[in-house]
C-alpha cells in the first residue's frame, strides 16, 4: 500500500515499488510472510487474469492484422535471444542441451511487467506497444510447444521422467497418447464452450440485473479454464488467453472487461510482490556482483536481439530500441518452465536456483532502466502541454465529430452549413494547437473514453461521425458508441473495404472508405484528360459507384471466410467489369448519336 504509491512519486513505474515491497517482506530478508512459495500459485492468478484480458482485446481479425509482428518480430527475437543466450551459456561451460533450453526459457518476456510499464506510459495502443504486444503473444503461444520439446533436451537416466505438464498435472504417468488427447480435448473444451455456451449463459445472468451475479461468474469462468487447462498440464495463463480470444467477438466483452478489471490490478500487484520476496537476497550478495552483473548481461543480450530484429523489419530506431528496452528483463513464464526443465532433467538445481535469481533481478532492474531511458530518449523533445480544456455547451449537441484532421473537417463544414449544432472532439495536440488558432473550438480527449462521449452529450445527440484515422480506435469507439448510446447513428471513416466490413460488423450504421471518392473523382479526371466529355467521364464515374456500392453489399456476407470472400471477389471483379464495359459502349453510342443528329450543338 506505501511502496508502488511512492515509487509512482519518485517518477518511477508502480511494478518496481511492488518488488521492493516484496524484496523487503520476503523470507530473505523480514520474513514477515513466510515462504514465497506458499503464495505464488495464488498470485499467478494475476497473470491468467491478465492474460484473458488481453484476450478479450484480440479479435481474429486483430490477428490477422498483427500477423508480422507476431510471426515476424516475434519469432526473430525468440530465435536471435536463444542464439545470443544459448552461445553465452555454452562459453560459461554448460552443455550443448541445457544452454538450448536457457536460451529458449530466458528469450521470454514479462507480459505484467511490460504491458503494466507501456500502459503507464501512454505506448500501449501505439506502434510500440502493437509490436512489443505481438512479440509477446508469440512468446505465450510458444508454451505449449516448449512444454513438448524441453524434455526432449534431457540427458541419462532423467529424460524417462520427464512429464507432459509442470508437475501439477493430474495426467502425469499416463501413456502420452492420453496426454496428447486430453490436451487436444481441452482447447477444444474451451473454444466450443466459448463459443456455443457462455453466451447463453451470459445473456440468462444479463437478464437478471444482478451484477454481483455476472461478476462472480466472469471469475467462475476464468477460475475454470484455468483449472481445466492445469488437469491436462498446460499453461493455465495460457488457457485464461485463449477463452479470452474465443469471447473477444462476444456482446458481453466489455462487461467482463468492467467486472474483472479491479481483480486484474489488485492480483497482479501481489504477484509482483511474490516475485520480490522469492529473490534470494544472499545468493545475490555471494559472491558480490555476479548473479546483478549476469541480469544486466542478461537484458543486454535481450536489448541487442529485439534491436536487431526490429530494424530487419524496419521499424524505425527509436521504435527499435523502446520495444528491445521493455522486452529485455525475463519472464513469469520463466520460472515455471525453469521448474519444469528440473523435473524433467534438462536442467541442474546449480543451473536452476541462480537462474531464478537472475529472472527476478532483471524484472527487478527493468522499471529503473525504463525511467533512465524514458528520461535520456524518450522525453528528448520537450512536452506539450496539453492544451486547455475547453467546457461543453448546456446546449445540446445534434452532432459529435470524433477526429477533427482533413477529413473530419469538410464533414464538419458542411454539417454546421446546414445548420446542425456539432460538437468537435480530437486528442492530437499538435493538431488542436493548429486548428484553434483558425478560430475553431475542438475539444481535447479520447472519443474512446465513455466519460468523454458523455460530457460531449452523446445521450441526446442524433449522430456520432467518426473520422480519426487510427483503425483500432475506430473499431473500438464504434463498439463502445453503439453498446452504450443504442439510439445514436454511427458513421465511421473506413481505411479500405476490408476495414469496412470490419466496421459495419462492430455496428456502424454507414461508412465511407477514406480515399474513395477522391479516387473516383480523380479518375474521372483522368478520363477527361484523355479526350473524354465531361459528361460521359462523370456518366463513367456514376456508374462505377452504382456497381460497386452493389458489389459492395453484396459481398459483405462472405467477409470473414478468407477463400470464400477472395473466390466471390474475383468472380464479382469479372462480372463488375463487364457489365460497366457494356453500360459505357451503349453511353457512348448515345453520345455519337447525339451527336450526330445535332452536330452543331456543343456539348457541355
Amino acid at each position: 500500500m506505501i511502496a508502488a504509491p511512492v515509487a509512482k512519486r519518485l517518477g518511477l513505474s508502480s511494478v518496481l515499488g511492488y518488488l521492493v515491497a516484496g524484496a523487503l517482506v520476503g523470507p530473505f530478508a523480514l520474513d514477515l510472510v513466510g515462504e514465497a512459495g506458499d503464495v505464488m500459485r495464488f498470485a499467478e492468478f494475476g497473470v491468467v487474469i491478465l492474460l484473458f484480458l488481453i484476450g478479450l482485446e484480440v479479435r481474429p481479425a486483430l490477428l490477422w492484422q498483427m500477423r508480422t509482428a507476431i510471426l515476424g518480430l516475434g519469432a526473430g527475437q525468440m530465435a536471435a535471444t536463444t542464439v545470443l543466450v544459448g552461445a553465452a551459456a555454452l562459453a560459461l561451460g554448460i552443455e550443448p542441451p541445457a544452454a538450448l533450453a536457457l536460451g529458449l526459457i530466458l528469450s521470454m518476456s514479462s507480459t505484467a511487467i511490460v504491458l503494466q510499464n507501456l500502459e503507464e506510459k501512454g505506448l500501449r495502443h501505439g506502434t510500440v506497444g502493437r509490436g512489443a504486444f505481438g512479440v509477446l503473444l508469440f512468446q505465450d503461444l510458444a508454451v505449449i510447444p516448449l512444454f513438448a520439446f524441453l524434455p526432449l533436451l534431457a540427458v541419462g537416466p532423467a529424460a524417462q521422467h520427464a512429464a507432459a505438464g509442470h508437475g501439477t498435472s493430474l495426467l502425469e504417468g499416463q501413456p502420452q497418447w492420453i496426454v496428447i488427447l486430453a490436451t487436444f480435448g481441452a482447447v477444444a473444451a474451451v473454444v466450443v464452450g466459448g463459443r456455443y455456451l457462455t453466451r447463453p449463459l451470459f445473456r440468462f445472468i444479463a437478464a437478471s440485473r444482478l451484477r454481483e451475479i455476472f461478476t462472480a461468474s466472469a471469475l467462475l469462468l476464468v477460475v475454470g479454464v484455468a483449472a481445466l487447462m492445469e488437469v491436462v498440464g498446460l499453461s493455465p495463463a495460457l488457457g485464461a488467453f485463449l477463452a479470452g480470444v474465443v469471447l473477444a467477438e462476444s456482446e458481453f466483452r466489455r462487461e467482463l472487461e468492467t467486472d474483472i478489471e479491479p481483480f486484474r490490478g489488485l492480483l497482479l500487484g501481489l504477484f509482483f510482490i511474490t516475485v520480490g520476496a522469492g529473490l534470494n537476497l544472499s545468493l545475490v550478495a555471494d559472491p558480490p556482483g555476479v548473479l546483478i552483473g549476469a541480469a544486466v548481461a542478461l537484458m543486454v543480450l535481450k536489448f541487442a536481439a529485439m534491436f536487431v530484429v526490429g530494424l530487419i523489419f524496419r521499424k524505425s530506431r527509436r521504435d527499435a530500441a523502446t520495444i528491445a528496452v521493455s522486452l529485455a528483463q525475463g519472464g513469469e513464464f520463466a520460472f515455471v518452465l525453469f521448474g519444469f526443465s528440473a523435473g524433467a532433467g534438462v536442467l541442474g538445481p546449480e543451473v536452476v536456483g541462480p537462474a531464478n535469481t537472475v529472472v527476478a533481478l532483471s524484472m527487478v532492474l527493468t522499471p529503473l532502466v525504463l525511467a533512465v531511458y524514458e528520461k535520456l530518449v524518450l522525453n528528448r523533445a520537450p512536452a506539450r502541454p496539453e492544451p486547455e480544456q475547453i467546457p461543453f455547451d448546456e446546449g445540446d449537441a445534434e452532432v459529435i465529430v470524433a477526429g477533427f484532421g482533413r477529413f473530419g473537417q469538410i464533414a464538419t463544414r458542411l454539417l454546421i452549413a446546414n445548420g446542425f449544432k456539432v460538437v468537435l472532439l480530437d486528442s492530437s495536440i499538435e493538431q488542436l494547437e493548429l486548428i484553434r488558432r483558425f478560430g475553431w473550438q475542438v475539444h481535447y480527449g479520447d472519443a474512446s473514453r465513455l466519460d468523454l462521449l458523455r460530457s460531449a452529450g452523446a445521450d441526446k445527440a442524433r449522430l456520432l461521425v467518426i473520422a480519426i484515422d487510427d483503425r483500432d480506435k475506430t473499431h473500438e469507439i464504434v463498439e463502445l458508441a453503439k453498446q452504450s448510446f443504442p439510439h445514436l447513428s454511427v458513421i465511421a471513416r473506413a481505411y479500405d473495404r476490408r476495414h469496412a466490413y470490419e466496421l459495419l460488423a462492430a455496428g456502424a450504421d454507414a461508412v465511407e472508405r477514406e480515399t474513395y471518392e477522391s479516387a473516383l473523382n480523380f479518375g474521372r479526371r483522368s478520363l477527361v484528360q484523355l479526350g473524354l466529355s465531361e459528361r460521359r467521364a462523370l456518366k463513367a464515374a456514376v456508374l462505377f459507384r452504382e456497381h460497386d456500392t452493389a458489389l459492395f453489399k453484396r459481398l459483405q456476407p462472405t467477409y470473414g471466410e478468407e477463400d470464400r470472400y477472395i473466390e466471390a471477389t474475383r468472380a464479382s471483379r469479372e462480372t463488375f467489369e463487364r457489365l460497366l464495359s457494356a453500360e459505357m459502349r451503349r453511353v457512348a453510342a448515345e453520345e455519337d448519336e447525339e451527336d450526330r443528329l445535332e452536330p452543331s450543338t456543343p456539348r457541355v
